[in-house]
């Protein structure tokens, strides 16, 4: 798959959509300007973060496009870990470090036919980057978690290594430590205390809500743990 390393870019995931071609691509900047993460909201992208996007055009059935999340969330794990770091995502798409979050994912799908025509995964990994004091209680760096500084490029060439292999709903799950936990389930009408049971193939999270099982798409909550 082609690589593009850019110094500076506005997003890696608009800078996939302008260049579109057609063609599988990878990239990577060491800075973005106008970072975005779900629901619209900005993402800090400060020098020291590794800001990655991955767009691909082989089309996948509808109902499995949760694979895209499975294996983009597997492969930045899969990366933390190799680095000595014990990630824990927290549902559906960020990944957490000692409870504070560490990177987050940004997926853009396009349909058509039934099917994702196009997908681009944008990740946002804090290596040594240094955040605001409004962020300091919710993020952390890699630097912060093992009291060390971490070689950027080695961090990427190691996801984008791990973003080339395929995983199972098995190794998502893997990575996650609070099955059947208190949870909050942040509604659109309000808030939820459910306790979670377990991640439907199709990327639902199951839970217990007042004595029934559901099960609930990201689109619909967000999860508080």
């Amino acid at each position: 798959m082609k690589i593009i390393e850019l110094e500076v870019t506005d997003s890696t995931n608009e800078y996939c959509k302008r260049t579109d071609s057609g063609e599988d691509i990878i990239v990577t900047a060491k800075m973005q300007t106008s970072g975005k993460g779900t629901k619209g909201r900005s993402f800090s992208s400060d020098l020291g973060g590794l800001y990655i996007s991955v767009m691909r055009h082989n089309p996948l059935a509808a109902e499995t496009a949760f694979k895209v999340m499975i294996d983009s969330c597997t492969a930045v794990c899969k990366t933390l870990q190799r680095f000595g770091l014990s990630p824990v995502i927290r549902w559906a798409n960020d990944v957490l470090v000692n409870g504070k979050k560490i990177c987050g994912t940004l997926i853009e799908n396009i349909f058509s036919g039934g099917k994702v025509v196009r997908s681009i995964v944008g990740m946002g990994i804090n290596v040594n980057n240094e955040f605001s004091r409004d962020l300091q209680d919710i993020a952390i760096s890699m630097r912060q978690a093992a009291g060390k500084d971490f070689d950027v490029e080695l961090v990427r060439d190691t996801l984008i290594e791990n973003l080339q292999q395929s995983y199972t709903v098995e190794q998502y799950k893997s990575f996650i430590d609070w099955f059947g936990h208190d949870v909050i389930l942040n509604c659109a009408d309000g808030t939820v205390k459910a306790v979670a049971v377990d991640v439907a193939d199709d990327g639902r999270l199951i839970c217990f809500v007042n004595g029934n099982i559901v099960k609930m798409s990201s689109a619909e909550v967000s999860l508080r743990l």
